[in-house]
């Protein structure tokens, strides 16, 4: 819940209804989100693309997190996400984006624990191909 909750949330805030983009995601994606590397700013690419992707693995990838599904990649990709916000929010490194990537390290290299959808689904598909 601590690396899933923050992104949720914030994915929250990006959409106005079901596939509809709000106009300060657009707003921050455009003019406000700048990637800071060796020193220089750079606008993003594609900025519109970008807010809908980011908002849509926001909701996504938390989701699946809770749920123990797919943990590892979830746990990868909000690995990724974490990393370009590094980028965009150089300051937020020592308070949010480090134990964020501590965690999705963490669950990345330990999987998911019993209680997850991976474990009962991998469960499930052993048992099938168990010889009779």
């Amino acid at each position: 819940m601590t690396l899933a909750l923050p992104f949720f949330k914030s994915g929250l805030t990006k959409w106005d209804g079901f596939l509809s983009l709000s106009p300060a995601a657009s707003f921050l994606f455009q003019e406000e989100f700048k990637l800071h590397v060796f020193g220089q700013v750079y606008h993003l690419p594609a900025p519109d693309l970008l807010a809908f992707a980011t908002g849509t693995a926001e909701i996504i990838l938390p989701i699946l997190l809770v749920l123990g599904l797919a943990t590892r990649l979830s746990a990868l990709g909000l690995l990724g996400m974490t990393a370009v916000i590094q980028l965009i929010v150089p300051d937020g490194w020592a308070n949010f984006h480090l134990p964020w990537a501590a965690i999705a390290i963490a669950l990345i290299a330990l999987g998911p624990g019993k209680l997850s959808l991976d474990h009962w689904v991998h469960k499930f598909l052993e048992h099938d191909q168990t010889p009779a």
